[in-house]
């Protein structure tokens, strides 16, 4: 059975990042597949593993839409087939799997655009199950999430083990994370476990910060340390792969994984 890892966390906390440490950090110590999902719009997950990234699950429904309403002007789609009588189960099946992008060790799949006009009740029920059933291939996904985590109740039904709330350790960023925290009670799947990372600390958190800290309703999981190394990847466009093994940051995460018992 997969175990399933989601992180989210308000932008500029360095959230995509962390994801791309813990499937770094899992790929090394574990020879199972990894898919990587990159929820977050802005699609960048690919960058971070040193992945290229050519089309996404946005772009692949955009263009299954168009397909359809362009039939139905035609008199076509009946039933909600497509051109040759292929279904849209069967298209988006095929479409997602040759958008996949793959490592050594691990997948992605980025989910790219949010909706445009329209109903999308039909197509986003159609990629779930597309989606859902890739993923039994895998021992652990990763899921990177925009702030709200829309993308985890709309693009799959399967149960999170472990939930990261990242933040960065400044008071707006605590609040954020406070916020985040709520919504997944509101969640239409079930999530095992919640916990919060602090990322890019440089020195001890204040005082203040850590009270606020223990007031929410998930504990602290740990934090990681602010890295040179990272801004300068960051920087270039260059992969997080390229850390050094005992680099500050792999190493929290290490200890963070341990921790959860997935190392």
């Amino acid at each position: 059975m997969a175990t399933t890892i989601a992180l989210a966390g308000k932008g500029g906390v360095g959230k995509t990042s962390i994801a791309g440490l813990i499937i770094n950090t899992l790929a090394s110590h574990h020879s199972g597949p990894i898919l990587a999902i990159d929820a977050d719009p802005s699609s960048n997950l690919n960058m971070v593993l040193g992945l290229d990234l050519d089309w996404t699950v946005g772009d692949i429904r955009e263009n299954l839409l168009d397909q359809v309403q362009s039939s139905l002007n035609s008199g076509g789609a009946a039933m909600g087939s497509l051109p040759g009588g292929i279904s849209k189960r069967e298209y988006l099946d095929y479409q997602i799997r040759s958008s996949l992008c793959e490592a050594a060790q691990f997948d992605l799949i980025a989910m790219g655009r949010s909706e445009g006009q329209g109903c999308y009740c039909a197509v986003n029920h159609n990629l779930r199950e597309v989606i859902d059933n890739i993923s039994k291939n895998y021992r652990y996904i990763v899921i990177d999430n925009e702030a709200g985590m829309e993308h985890l109740s709309r693009r799959t039904t399967r149960d999170v083990q472990h939930l990261i709330i990242v933040s960065d350790p400044t008071l707006r960023g605590i609040v954020a994370a406070e916020r985040i925290a709520s919504f997944r009670k509101n969640l239409d799947i079930n999530i095992e476990n919640a916990y919060l990372i602090i990322n890019r600390v440089i020195e001890d958190l204040p005082t203040a910060l850590l009270d606020r800290i223990q007031r929410l309703d998930v504990p602290l999981l740990g934090i990681v340390p602010a890295s040179q190394e990272i801004s300068l990847l960051d920087t270039n466009g260059e992969p997080l792969n390229q850390l050094q093994n005992d680099a500050a940051p792999l190493l929290a995460i290490a200890d963070l994984l341990q921790r959860l018992q997935l190392i």
